[in-house]
């Protein structure tokens, strides 16, 4: 959050123009969000929003930037239920608020630079954090994982997440599993590891 000189910004204000923002992203969308409508929701002035936040891009970075919409599972004892884990706590789920806020972004995050850096820093390093502690793990328990099939493993995961933020229905837990199964965990296997029956 920025400010300029003059007076503290309230946090109290902060924080309802932040909510007013993200209500806005995820019932209306991005092409909704300017700052005479957040005033108006917020009961609060413009130059308020102004003096925090320079464009709405960087409020709504500053808004979708505290999600935390990766969780890292508890330990399942092998990367194959570690990643079950990792996306049966949120695709089996409906898109949550802050989900669809993040949702209305991704389009025009391809052409702004601050929308790209806050979807990631929402998404994209949470996950990629998730995914290295999810090999080290494995590493601990002597499945090896390299480094190049990380990375890979990495961008399938992500490719997979934006592309649940366009569905209608969230994945079933047999979709999942087949997601896993199918897709994940042949990018883990060493390369000329036979695949078992």
């Amino acid at each position: 959050m920025t400010g300029a000189p003059g007076r503290p910004l309230s946090a109290e204000l902060s924080e309802q123009l932040l909510a007013v923002s993200v209500d806005i992203l995820a019932d209306e969308g991005w092409g909704r969000l300017n700052s005479d409508r957040i005033a108006a929701r917020a009961r609060a002035g413009k130059a308020g929003i102004y003096r925090r936040w320079p464009t709405m891009a960087a409020l709504a970075r500053a808004a979708v930037s505290r999600f935390e919409l990766v969780a890292l599972p508890d330990d399942g004892g092998s990367v194959r239920e570690d990643l079950l884990g990792l996306l049966n706590a949120r695709w089996t789920q409906p898109l949550s608020r802050e989900e669809r806020a993040v949702a209305s972004l991704v389009g025009a995050a391809r052409h702004d630079e601050e929308l790209r850096a806050g979807l990631d820093e929402a998404l994209v390093q949470p996950l990629t954090a998730a995914v290295g502690k999810i090999c080290a793990r494995a590493e601990e328990r002597g499945e090896l994982v390299r480094h190049e099939r990380m990375r890979l493993l990495t961008s399938v995961l992500e490719a997979f997440w934006w592309q649940r933020y366009r569905m209608a229905e969230p994945f079933g837990p047999d979709q999942i599993e087949l997601v896993v199964d199918e897709v994940l965990m042949p990018l883990v296997r060493p390369v000329g590891e036979r695949v078992p029956a």
